[in-house]
């Protein structure tokens, strides 16, 4: 590990820090991944438990928090490809209490939920404009999972020109392979990859 790290250090390493106007973005905590009998349990209550830290560090600090979700009409026909590609998508379908939020997780009334369709919650929604109009210039993303959402609206973060933060301990994914895999490929490439304790001192400096 120490040669790739210092492989990549060599072209890398650059850290993006924080912005001044910062927005929370929780991705698809939703039941599924907390379901053992669904086929996307993850075992990831730590990391919501992590996010809500998070979470609540962002309100107090009196930033924008946004959550998103997953929901497919009953044709599954706003799907296309990527609901075609992977089956557990059929958990999405709208009213399956696999998409509910879990235990924990409610939105609250000043907070914004954008549903999804695909990978990127930039992708096909109105995240980007809606965070341009409110002045954020540093997205910090917690989420579910690592190597599949939580990276796709990280490269598309950064390439709608946000400084882009991942929280380590408030990402996770089914296997620590990928999720370990993706955290070091966006800390080299797209994003700074901190964790809760920096990002939480972090918000409460902006009070």
């Amino acid at each position: 590990m120490s040669d790739l790290d210092d492989n990549y250090a060599k072209a890398y390493g650059q850290k993006a820090g924080f912005g001044k106007s910062p927005a929370l973005l929780m991705i698809d905590f939703v039941e599924g991944y907390f379901d053992k009998s669904c086929d996307l349990y993850a075992d990831v209550d730590d990391t919501l438990a992590s996010a809500l830290r998070v979470r609540e560090a962002a309100h107090a600090a009196g930033i924008p928090v946004i959550l998103t979700n997953v929901v497919y009409h009953e044709s599954a026909v706003d799907g296309g490809r990527f609901f075609e590609k992977a089956k557990p998508l059929r958990y999405f379908i709208k009213g399956s209490a696999m998409g509910a939020w879990p235990n924990g997780l409610d939105p609250r009334d000043d907070e914004l939920v954008i549903s999804k369709q695909y990978p990127s919650a930039f992708f096909g929604t109105s995240l980007a404009s809606t965070l341009t109009a409110m002045g954020v210039d540093n997205v910090i993303i917690t989420g579910l999972t690592t190597s599949g959402c939580v990276r796709a609206s990280c490269v598309d973060a950064m390439s709608h020109g946000f400084i882009t933060t991942v929280v380590r301990d408030a990402v996770g994914d089914r296997h620590e392979g990928p999720h370990e895999a993706n955290l070091f490929d966006m800390e080299a490439k797209y994003a700074d990859v901190v964790g809760e304790a920096e990002i939480i001192a972090h918000l409460a400096s902006l009070k």
